[in-house]
């Protein structure tokens, strides 16, 4: 399973991280960076927590 992100989407809300923080980190200004693309085992309700948390649609699980 992987966790991936569409920059181009991400408005920097930053809610994404409150539920994967281990998975996501925000810039200065709020925007998400993946920082684990595969989620590691236990992580998959983090994982699509975090992707369906953002209301833009950025990030996604697929797998």
């Amino acid at each position: 399973m992987k966790l991936l992100l569409d920059a181009t989407l991400c408005q920097g809300y930053g809610v994404c991280q409150e539920h994967a923080p281990e998975m996501v980190e925000l810039d200065e200004w709020g925007y998400a960076r993946v920082v684990v693309v595969d989620v590691p085992a236990g992580g998959e309700a983090a994982a699509r927590a975090c992707a369906e948390s953002c209301p833009n649609s950025a990030l996604r699980v697929e797998g």
